[in-house]
């Protein structure tokens, strides 16, 4: 009994703080420890601290700088490779490092594995210099096989003197041999019971159901990030026990994926716009001119567009992008340094808890340069002229709402057209199937987006844009009935050198209503209604005639004309039914149909009467006629055909017309400033991809570690993802210009929403994501594994868009801030700053109105988000130089409200690491406890041997494409030296060409 208690108690202790088991470990047991652990993909298969004292130095009167480099080898491996090194510790004898180190599943350590120790001085940080004190040699299987998980080893110098004492302590060992037993080496049988062993597939389901997902081995987000780096730390807490944390640093595959798919979909955009102009049809010698520039423009940027395609296409490299390439032409639209920092804590509990920030280079048109400002100080250059070219112009001004209103109704057209040729074909099936439930049902819709497309094309802009439209033919004849006897005819013709018309006749042309124009127009979409009205009459005739069949012809035919002739308005909206078919789109008939009906003819193509054995009486003509029933009893499909194919065709003139007239103003609102406008989109949508890159990125990450977090999920899908950029950049020179295309690049992904699907496979290009839209609004689908889609909620699984709120906080703190705190002007970060406040008090507000508090994770902090939003206001219109605080209170109220954080400088190098450090310091002491005696030595361990410190690495160690294969320009130095003997020469060579080896085998 008491041995059972004490396992029970020792089962309950966390697994951080075991250090080792009382017995010997058989090799069979060393093996399981090394094996990983399936539960924790993330975790360490050995992982140690190292400590020392006593070190000794040739200068007595000077302490050590200190830190250990540690190698290893695995026989029948010959040579040492560097594996990781400890943070340098300054000024001490006896150095404990916070940093541990960690062997992972994919270093392929074995019991035999050889470990060295180098324990370094380093004599000046600022030029690198140093030298090896001693070195101490183990084999992991001596670390494994000690009952307390403990060596202390001699440091040996090169003269095999004593130089100090370096201890090795492991962490974690118990847990993870008693898992494995558990798990994997239990025998079949134990006393005679058999033991089931565990099915594997359970693993995979848990996966879904715990908070944390491994950057390495989780499905979804092994499919969008990849190259993880990791490390490992301990750090002491305030109640005298240690945190156990691991910091990651991954890249990720849609650096690339996404660029190729945006500049598709803008390749698509461009040329659909330039074959809307080009149906526009026969224009007057002005008009044309202009279009004809128009269009030019666009098949210019349409061709760079299709050369970046193609660069993105046929490019091998890998997906990073290093700063070097900042101002690469082919891959300007590719984010720069784009990757996810992660850091997980485990505390003495063993509760988890995953911080994630994407870093990445700001958004900026490097390739374009900065001579001419940035994306704000362009936009209000192109407005300014634009106002100018329009007031010199004698073309008609539209206000910037009608723009927007123009670029709308095209999108609603488009999409009602649609919609209504769907359901008008499912129509079409129901009466084919003789389905009187599906008829009514598929009516209710056909009606209700028919009248909305209706709807939308009676407006006064699309009228008068109509009226623009055929002004601008070549020749135009408007003529008007006057109620005096002698009849007024007013010639329009266009003149060749002015883009005005001029009228000619007895009256001027401000004596010439356009009442005429907007009966025509009104002629169009009144026959749309009327031909809707025609089919429901007959479905409900059918309807009728098949709940009643005694009901005779005569009544349901004056039904028919009582319900024509009780429609609201009819006197007022006439119907001028036209022959599409027989008719030009832009000539109307306004002949009036003959009194004895209301319906139009058939069409002579109708299959329905084409294919009659005999000729239909005329009284069979017409649609309001029930002897088409008659003469085909049951055959709902042939008495519906002709009605339907006349709204469709209908349908079609009405927004052809509608959509040509919006494309011409359009035309007319961008061709004084075509030129500008095609230029400064173009360095716009090179911002937006590597914003739109990052923000999909933080959404996937974000997405997948709250999966099972209901609170997120209700705020996600009722008010929106927040999305908080912060920035380090200067408002001096350059950076100042990417401050302003970075800035406008944040504000336009308002324009974004996202769409959660379920993946059609379980590979890693299935769940990729799939990018729709256009510039007025960019849709990003997600597809998950099916399941992790089975655990969002309903509203999530039906479709419903999530949007993004996305806010913008800079604080440049480098040295040439001072110049423009000094000098210069800062008044585009106060801007900025008062701006994205606004919005966040905006969301928040929108918070409190619709969600309850419990959605928000909790925090050890005392003050409350009001507070921090309170004092975040105040540091916002401080006006402090460097104010720092600025961005520390806004990340905590990003991070208490469930957003996503970016971390954002000039190349995502030193500003963006220091940033992410004392980030990740401040959360360990202010959320979980870390002793604020370790705070800078923590801070200098996670930016000296982090991951970090690899970005920079990466960054200036050339591993970049394959393409990129120049030689380290230090191997240039010594070849004067080289020059004066043969032999040093061959050396050089043979090196050389052994370094140029290992570049292109490491990229």
């Amino acid at each position: 009994m008491a041995g059972g208690r004490e396992r029970r108690e020792r089962t309950q202790r966390p697994w951080s703080v075991y250090r080792a088991n009382t017995f010997e470990l058989s090799s069979e047991m060393i093996g399981l420890a090394l094996a990983g652990n399936s539960q924790d993909p993330d975790e360490p298969v050995l992982e140690f601290s190292v400590a020392c004292t006593e070190l000794a130095t040739p200068a007595l009167e000077r302490k050590p700088n200190s830190f250990v480099a540690v190698s290893c080898t695995t026989p029948p491996q010959a040579f040492w490779t560097k594996h990781a090194q400890t943070e340098v510790i300054e000024g001490t004898s006896n150095p404990m490092f916070l940093s541990s180190i960690a062997f992972f599943q994919d270093c392929n350590i074995n019991p035999q594995t050889q470990v060295k120790l180098a324990v370094y001085d380093v004599k000046d940080r600022s030029q690198g210099t140093m030298y090896m004190l001693g070195s101490a040699l183990f084999a992991v299987k001596e670390l494994l096989q000690e009952k307390s998980h403990r060596l202390e080893l001699e440091l040996r110098s090169a003269e095999n003197q004593r130089v100090g004492k370096v201890t090795v302590t492991a962490w974690q060992m118990e847990d993870r041999a008693d898992h494995r037993m558990s798990v994997r080496s239990l025998p079949e049988s134990i006393n005679g019971r058999t033991v089931l062993p565990v099915d594997e597939s359970l693993t995979e389901s848990m996966g879904v159901r715990i908070k944390y997902a491994s950057l390495c081995k989780d499905s979804l987000l092994r499919s969008v990030f990849g190259g993880t780096m990791s490390r490992m730390y301990r750090f002491p807490t305030t109640d005298g026990k240690h945190l156990r944390v691991l910091e990651q640093m991954a890249e990720s595959v849609l650096s690339l994926n996404i660029p190729r798919q945006f500049v598709k979909l803008l390749l698509e955009e461009d040329a659909a716009r330039v074959c809307e102009l080009e149906e526009l049809g026969e224009l007057s010698p002005c008009w044309e001119n202009l279009r004809q520039q128009i269009v030019s423009q666009y098949q210019s940027i349409t061709l760079a567009y299709q050369e970046t395609l193609s660069d993105l296409s046929n490019y091998r490299g890998p997906s990073f992008k290093a700063s070097n390439l900042k101002a690469d032409k082919k891959l300007e639209f590719m984010p720069t340094n784009l990757h996810v920092q992660r850091m997980r804590v485990q505390d003495e509990l063993g509760f988890e808890h995953t911080y994630d920030v994407i870093t990445i280079g700001a958004p900026a048109a490097h390739c374009q340069g900065f001579k001419s400002g940035g994306l704000r100080k362009l936009i209000q250059k192109f407005e300014e002229a634009k106002k100018h070219a329009l007031s010199s112009s004698q073309s008609i001004v539209y206000i910037p709402q009608d723009i927007i209103r123009a670029k709308e109704i095209i999108a609603h057209i488009n999409t009602l057209k649609t919609q209504v040729n769907y359901y008008a074909e499912r129509l079409s099936r129901a009466a084919k199937d003789r389905s009187a439930s599906g008829l009514e049902r598929t009516l209710a819709i056909l009606t209700d987006k028919t009248h909305q497309l209706v709807t939308v094309c009676d407006c006064k802009l699309l009228a008068s844009a109509i009226q623009a439209l055929n002004a601008a033919r070549p020749e135009y004849i408007a003529s008007k009935a006057s109620p005096t006897t002698e009849p007024e005819q007013v010639v329009l013709r266009n003149d060749q050198d002015t883009l005005l018309a001029k009228w000619s006749g007895r009256n001027s042309r401000s004596s010439l209503h356009v009442d005429w124009h907007e009966e025509e127009w009104e002629k169009v979409w009144v026959n749309v209604d009327k031909s809707l009205e025609c089919i429901i009459q007959r479905v409900d005739k059918l309807l009728q005639k098949e709940r009643r069949p005694s009901s005779s012809s005569l009544d349901c035919t004056q039904h028919d004309l009582q319900g024509g002739s009780s429609k609201k308005g009819e006197e007022k909206r006439r119907a001028f039914w036209i022959n599409p078919g027989s008719l030009s789109q832009d000539s109307l008939s306004s002949e009036p149909p003959p009194p004895s009906s209301s319906l139009p003819p058939y069409s002579s193509s109708s299959p329905a009467l084409s294919s009659s054995a005999r000729p239909p009486s005329p009284e069979q003509e017409n649609y309001g006629s029930p002897s088409a029933e008659e003469a085909y009893p049951g055959e709902w499909s042939e008495a519906l055909y002709p009605l339907l194919t006349t709204l469709t065709e209908c349908v079609a003139m009405m927004t052809d017309k509608a959509k040509k007239s919006m494309v011409f103003l359009l035309m007319q609102d961008s061709a004084p400033t075509i030129a500008m406008d095609v230029s400064l989109q173009y360095r716009r949508d090179v911002v937006f991809c590597q914003t739109l890159t990052a923000l999909i990125c933080g959404f996937i990450i974000k997405l997948r570690n709250c999966l099972r977090d209901n609170g997120f999920l209700r705020q996600l899908y009722t008010i929106g993802l927040l999305a908080q950029f912060e920035s380090l950049l200067s408002t001096y020179g350059e950076e100042l210009a990417m401050l302003e295309d970075m800035s406008i690049g944040v504000m336009d992904l308002r324009n974004v929403t996202f769409k959660v699907t379920q993946a059609t496979g379980s590979s890693a290009p299935d769940m990729l994501p799939i990018i729709t839209g256009n510039r007025d609004g960019f849709n990003v689908r997600i597809p998950l594994p099916g399941s992790m889609f089975d655990a969002l909620p309903r509203e999530i699984q039906s479709g419903m868009l999530l949007r993004v709120q996305p806010v913008h906080f800079n604080v440049g703190i480098n040295e040439q801030q001072t110049l423009a705190e000094k000098f210069g002007d800062t008044s585009l970060q106060e801007i900025i700053n008062v701006e994205s406040l606004s919005r966040l008090n905006s969301y928040y507000e929108q918070f409190k109105e619709v969600l309850p508090e419990d959605c928000l994770p909790r925090s050890r902090s005392q003050t409350c988000l009001p507070e921090l939003l309170r004092f975040l206001g105040q540091n916002v219109n401080a006006r402090k130089n460097k104010n720092v605080d600025i961005l520390w209170q806004a990340a905590e109220i990003c991070r208490r409200l469930n957003g996503v954080r970016f971390t954002s400088c000039k190349s995502a190098k030193d500003r963006t690491a220091m940033s992410v450090t004392l980030e990740q310091c401040l959360i360990l002491q202010h959320e979980h406890g870390m002793a604020p005696q370790v705070f800078t030595q923590a801070l200098d361990c996670m930016r000296s041997v982090g991951t970090r410190e690899g970005v920079i690495q990466k960054n200036l160690s050339g591993l970049l494409p394959v393409r990129d294969l120049r030689l380290d320009p230090s191997l240039m130095y010594s070849l004067p030296l080289l020059a004066l003997s043969p032999n040093l020469l061959v050396v050089w060579i043979f090196l050389s060409v052994a370094y140029f080896l290992a570049k292109v085998r490491c990229s």
